[in-house]
């Protein structure tokens, strides 16, 4: 992967947005507009981190169009898929941010919401600030099944793992950076169950959280990476194994 000149240089800005992409060229032009535009309402000094996943689209090309020369953007490129985990962690490693964290890229959670988030962990003192995701449903087989695969992970976490959170799958976290970087040595998925496991590892470390209740609406200009079925079985056994091993070190 290519990855940017370090710098030792830490709380350059308020914020660190780290957009990890893969296969988003449709809707990437109009998502990354929308981003700028909210966060240009604020008097928050921040940076984007855009890190594309190997993409086989013509993502990379566009976000050297719609990002170069912009002082307040980075822009990473990764010659093999390594997974949105592992993209995520990479952002927050690099992040020069006081709070860092991420958002899908399909807006399906809108950025709308992200004053919010920061505010809470500036104003309010909390060092992690997540989307609590509330649907609205269309009226689609496809999506009906989504949500409600969606819904039972949310009851699974909490009972099979012990967890209060309501909703650790949401693509829409942020974090006070320096509370959270200690903490990503604890995780080891690379793929969509790192999500589970950071929020285990926050509640591990008694970090306060605040979970922001945020319309949700799902897009249909792309295809989704999403496999319901397919991916309900991974995170049932990404689960159950990270249970074993978390029992087995006496975190659970």
């Amino acid at each position: 992967m290519t990855r940017p000149p370090r710098t030792d240089r830490r709380d350059d800005y308020d914020l660190s947005v780290i957009v990890p992409c893969y296969n988003e060229a449709p809707i990437l032009e109009q998502s990354l507009r929308d981003l700028r535009w909210i966060m240009g309402q604020t008097s928050y000094r921040w940076e984007l981190i855009a890190i594309d996943d190997a993409s086989r689209d013509e993502t990379p090309r566009l976000l050297d169009g719609l990002l170069a020369d912009r002082p307040d953007t980075r822009v990473i490129r990764h010659r093999s898929n390594i997974g949105r985990g592992g993209t995520v962690m990479e952002g927050l490693h690099l992040a020069r941010g006081r709070y860092a964290g991420f958002l899908d890229i399909d807006l399906e959670v809108h950025a709308r919401y992200l004053p919010s988030m920061i505010l809470a962990m500036d104003k309010e003192g909390y060092d992690v600030a997540t989307a609590k995701r509330v649907y609205r449903v269309p009226f689609r087989v496809d999506d009906m099944v989504r949500n409600v695969l969606s819904l039972g992970y949310r009851q699974l976490v909490r009972r099979y793992l012990h967890l209060p959170f309501e909703d650790t799958e949401t693509g829409f976290k942020f974090f006070r950076r320096e509370a959270i970087v200690p903490l990503l040595s604890h995780v080891e998925s690379q793929g969509w169950f790192w999500d589970t496991e950071i929020m285990a590892a926050v509640y591990q470390a008694k970090l306060r959280v605040i979970e922001i209740p945020c319309l949700f609406v799902r897009q249909t200009i792309r295809p989704s990476t999403v496999r319901p079925w397919r991916d309900a079985l991974g995170y049932w056994r990404a689960m159950r194994s990270f249970k074993r091993r978390m029992t087995a070190e006496g975190r659970l």
